[in-house]
């Protein structure tokens, strides 16, 4: 206990000398954690997308390969070789989705869409490169976008093919300048003109990973989408699951009783796994993370080195009071031991002191810097806090190894001696 009291009075009476000292640990110290926080927020961020993704998943078509020389399986089936024969497949209806829900444990919903894009216009306003989407009756009851003005698609609707569209939150002000101002006007789309019925704001619009950023989004009837521009009703076929830990299980199963129930021969229905790429890209991360974190560590060799170079300017400082310490009894360790210690409790200072500046850091990322980071929550983790000043203390022990060595073979008589 009598070293740290030691090593506290030596710091601070010499106040601006030992903070210059501090100042290379305390700028690598924050630099090291805000680096690693905001690593740790986009991995965070994208295993939170994909976990979401998990509930809705994709089943698309997969045609079987042509027949040629090599043998690759197929699940159950076995075909032969490597190109794929361009095989339509067959319509995906509502009463079909219906059947697969009731037959496969764990799938609760369905959903089905197609999608263009195209410019919408009122009066002299436009908006460019809109994602309208097509969806049928059961796209709300799983999507839970939050009606800001008007009413959804009904029943109606669909049987009378009319010609009606919701838009985005984002898209209606850009036209009109406010939700409900938007209600109730006829916009255009090409040539074509459809009654805005509704706003609607995607609770999830940012957080999602394959999030499209465009002029604005906008919804109609999957039916009349296919109708007036071409397109199938079903482009894109997703079911929807509560268990995501099961995700892939359950979207499996879905995908291979769609199978059955729609009799192809000429292929199969299949999901896409998306755990592999969330693993892959986590990796990425981590690989940048700790290259750029490498690098800002640095200034904490840098900062040790500022640390050793003081404490020996402290040894020679002090050779007398070494001196006599020893001719009083003090072992060669124990002259090491303070020296050991006055250079850890000077690192560890700086390393708390750079940990609150990186907390402050973090806070201002947070509040001023969020639309930047698209929603990303950077925040700073107890093991990094923790590995920080453990850190800290291993620089002050590995750069006062010199000093307290050099403290500790003094001679006391030549010590005594020494003006």
């Amino acid at each position: 206990m009598e070293n740290w009291k030691f090593a506290l009075s030596s710091i601070l009476g010499h106040k601006l000398r030992s903070f210059l000292t501090m100042l290379g640990i305390i700028i690598g110290v924050a630099s090291v954690v805000v680096i690693m926080a905001l690593g740790n927020g986009m991995q965070t961020s994208v295993t939170n997308s994909f976990s979401q993704d998990k509930q809705d998943i994709n089943i698309y078509y997969e045609p079987k390969p042509e027949e040629a020389d090599g043998e690759i399986s197929f699940g159950l089936s076995v075909f032969t070789a490597t190109e794929s024969v361009p095989v339509t497949p067959p319509p995906i209806t509502d009463s079909l989705m219906q059947q697969l829900v009731e037959r496969v444990e764990g799938v609760e919903n369905y959903y089905l869409t197609n999608n263009t894009m195209s410019t919408v216009e009122f009066r002299n306003k436009k908006a460019e490169n809109v994602n309208i989407t097509g969806i049928n009756e059961t796209y709300f009851d799983v999507k839970k976008y939050d009606i800001l003005a008007g009413r959804r698609f009904e029943k109606a609707d669909y049987r009378q093919f009319a010609r009606v569209m919701m838009l985005d939150t984002k898209l209606a002000v850009k036209l009109f300048g406010s939700n409900e101002e938007a209600l109730n006007r006829v916009v255009s789309v090409g040539e074509k003109s459809y009654l805005v019925v509704g706003v609607y704001e995607d609770p999830n619009a940012g957080t999602d990973l394959f999030a499209f950023n465009s002029g604005g989004n906008a919804v109609m009837a999957n039916s009349q989408l296919a109708a007036e521009y071409g397109l199938d009703e079903a482009s894109s076929i997703y079911v929807h699951v509560s268990d995501v830990a099961r995700s892939s299980e359950i979207g499996q199963a879905a995908a291979d009783q769609l199978t059955q129930l729609t009799g192809v021969t000429e292929g199969r229905y299949n999901i896409f796994d998306l755990s592999q790429i969330t693993e892959q890209i986590n990796q990425v991360y981590g690989i940048m993370t700790a290259v750029i974190g490498s690098i800002a560590g640095i200034s904490l060799l840098v900062g040790g080195i500022g640390v050793m170079n003081i404490m020996l300017v402290s040894v020679t400082e002090r050779t007398r009071e070494i001196g006599l310490r020893k001719a009083l009894g003090a072992t060669r360790g124990n002259i090491m031991m303070q020296f050991l210690i006055e250079a850890m409790v000077l690192t560890l200072l700086g390393g708390l002191i750079g940990l609150l500046m990186a907390y402050g850091i973090v806070g201002v990322i947070n509040a001023t810097a969020s639309a930047m980071l698209d929603g990303v929550a950077v925040s700073v983790s107890l093991p990094i806090a923790i590995g920080s000043m453990l850190f800290s203390a291993f620089i002050g022990v590995l750069f006062g190894l010199l000093p307290a060595n050099k403290a500790s073979k003094l001679d006391p008589i030549e010590a005594l001696r020494y003006e």
